[in-house]
This record gives C-alpha cells, structure tokens and sequence, in this order.
C-alpha cells in the first residue's frame, strides 16, 4: 500500500511519468522480495532485496524434449545452493570495483532464478498453481568492512531479468546506499527530535519534516567551522567526515 501511495504521488508530482526508469524500490532482510515483485508487477517498480545465504533458487525448466515421455513438465529446473555457489553454473555477469570504504568489490550475477514457492505464508490464499517469479541473483564480496568485521559474501535478488554489468553494479551499489539512508533516519529521530512532538495536524507534520531537513542540510554544511569535541571512544575524523550529530555537539 505504501509502495502504490508512494508512485501515485510522483506521478501527480511530475516526478515520474511513461518512459521514465522504473523505481528501484530496496529492501534489507526479512522482506519477501519474490512476493513484492509479485504484487508490484503491475507498477513501474523493480524490487531488489537481501536473501538469506542458505536459500536455494531454482533454474528455469528444460524444455521437454520432442517424443519424450508424458505427463506434466517440470515447473524447475537445476537447484542452486547459494551455500555451494562454487559448485554451481558460472555467474553470466562478473563485475570488479575498487571502492574507498569496502575495498575491492567483486559482483558476480546469475539470471532467471526463482524459488520454489508453496501454499503457506502469504501464498496460502493463492488460486491456481503458484507462479514462477524470475529475477537475477548477484553475489558480492568486499575485502573488508569498516570497523575490522569479517567480510562475508551478501547475496541480493533483483526482480529484472537480463542484467548487464551496469545493472549489476547499480543494484548492489543502491543496496549499500540504503545504510547511509538509515542512518539519516536514525539521525532525524534521535538527535534532531523528527519523532519527539505530539502533532495532530498533518500540515503541521509536514512543516515540521523540513524543518528537521533544514537543520540537517545545516549541519553537513557548518562540517568545517566547528571543532570536534570528540567522546574517548570516538575516532578521530577529518573536518569533510565529521557526522551531523558530532557537528552539532560541536555547536
């Protein structure tokens, strides 16, 4: 709901018409992206999400051979692991990135992979056989991450199908731009008190948000006339990497 609320109101904006790129709508763990692409289908929408590494997706189904035996084709083709990746078929797109943060980014990619769907969950209520919802899975590895953590691999589902290289790269780079967004959010709330008055008229709400956006534009831009009074446990940070909550406490 909140997804077609959101389109709506680009369109009635100007923000978004026929022709333009679809909206690239990102999800971290715990969503069922194959369900939302499922319901977006209807909408200029891609949904691209993070997936459990034990999941297993499936190859699209061999085509039936000519004279062959009968009864129903198979609706799946080859299983693939993400757990045993190195045993599987080679990525159909491999893309390497160096990066300031994360170092070398290696992207591999593999098309038409969906999941074995069943009559439970949010499925329960489906008529007829379920579908088979496609998409590409891209796998990525960094050589590190910040704060010394072990890097380990971060498998993604796109719900377009024939990715090129810059699709690829695009995904996985609007994926770790998600966490910049939530920190901001986390900003807003806890420090700029977006959350904190009791408003009862939306307009007032409205006024209130960029009110919250300004002072924070406010605070990116003060970052070099302000000291860093720094906590014990903080990192020493250069001027242009001083976060909008150390600026503030600088003010």
């Amino acid at each position: 709901t909140q997804v077609r609320g959101l389109v709506a109101r680009l369109r009635e904006a100007g923000q978004h018409r026929d022709g333009d790129p679809d909206i690239l709508v990102v999800f971290d763990a715990g969503y069922d992206v194959c369900r939302l692409a499922f319901l977006f289908a209807d909408l200029p929408v891609q949904v691209l999400g993070r997936i459990r590494s034990d999941r297993v997706l499936y190859a699209p189904a061999a085509a039936a051979a000519a004279g062959g035996r009968g009864g129903r084709p198979p609706r799946h083709g080859a299983a693939f692991a993400l757990a045993r990746a190195q045993h599987g078929p080679p990525p159909r797109v491999a893309t390497i990135t160096d990066t300031s943060r994360y170092g070398r980014a290696h992207a591999q990619a593999w098309d038409r992979l969906h999941p074995r769907l069943e009559h439970r969950g949010a499925w329960t209520d489906h008529p007829g056989d379920l579908p088979i919802v496609e998409g590409t899975l891209i796998r990525l590895q960094v050589t590190r991450l910040p704060g010394h953590h072990d890097p380990k691999p971060l498998w993604l589902w796109w719900s377009q199908i024939d990715a090129t290289p810059a699709d690829v790269d695009r995904c996985w780079q609007a994926f770790l731009r998600r966490f910049d967004l939530e920190h901001t959010f986390r900003l807003f709330k806890q420090t700029l008190g977006w959350t904190a008055p009791k408003i009862r008229d939306p307009a007032a709400g409205d006024r209130w948000t960029w009110l919250v956006i300004a002072a924070h534009t406010q605070l990116r831009l003060a970052r070099g006339r302000t000291q860093d009074l720094r906590r014990p446990w903080d990192r020493p940070l250069p001027p242009d990497r001083l976060t909008p909550a150390r600026v503030r406490r600088g003010f």
